[in-house]
């Protein structure tokens, strides 16, 4: 291997190494530093529909704000034990009922209004998931945090566990993934259920473009 190789993997590594360390000094000031906690209480205020309740951590998000505590061995019993409380939140649809309509369900995927404090209470919010998410192949605007859902139904048949694995990783992705990136829609209220199966529908309808 090439010196100039050797250097620019160390430069990397050492860039990594930094990041870990200021992100456990974060988490250990969070935790521990009064002084800390009243910087970041006094940076925010209230303004429309965004409270200061918002920087407030459930168990959930405090887990995954710890990355040395959530790959230890302690920390291995602690995320099953957080991703069962999250299953455990996940209603299944009131009138039985998982798909609905693709196309309200494209809109959704397309949206990623909503939820911000310039936003009444009642504005509808969007899914975003075309932020994350490649979903129909023809769209040529999409992110790549998150795996390609082109053909997601195609790919994986239509059975009852497969509609209601989607129908639980859409409400609470967190319920596989203690630190999945993905947002829990049904958790904290972005998406109703009547959006949820609109989702449901484009992922999962067989006439939905995703699937063709």
């Amino acid at each position: 291997m090439k010196t100039t190789h050797i250097k620019k993997l160390l430069t990397i590594a050492g860039f990594i190494v930094a990041s870990s360390l200021l992100q456990n000094v974060a988490v250990a000031q969070q935790k521990n530093d009064p002084k800390f906690n009243k910087m970041m209480t006094d940076s925010f205020r209230a303004e429309g529909i965004a409270g200061l309740d918002r920087i407030n951590q459930d168990a959930t998000q405090k887990f995954c704000s710890d990355p040395v505590f959530a790959s230890s061995k302690q920390g291995e019993k602690m995320r099953e034990k957080i991703q069962k409380i999250n299953m455990e939140s996940i209603k299944q649809p009131s009138d039985g009922k998982y798909i609905g309509d693709w196309k309200a369900g494209e809109r959704i995927a397309q949206s990623g209004r909503g939820a911000t404090w310039t936003d009444k209470a009642d504005a509808v919010v969007g899914g975003g998931c075309y932020n994350c998410h490649q979903i129909d192949a023809k769209e040529i605007s999409y992110g790549n945090i998150g795996p390609s859902l082109t053909g997601y139904g195609k790919l994986r048949g239509y059975s009852q566990e497969v509609v209601t694995y989607t129908w639980n990783r859409i409400n609470n992705s967190k319920a596989y993934n203690a630190c999945s990136n993905m947002p829990r829609f049904a958790h904290f209220k972005l998406l109703n259920e009547q959006q949820i199966q609109d989702v449901m529908a484009l992922l999962l309808d067989p006439a939905s473009p995703v699937n063709q």
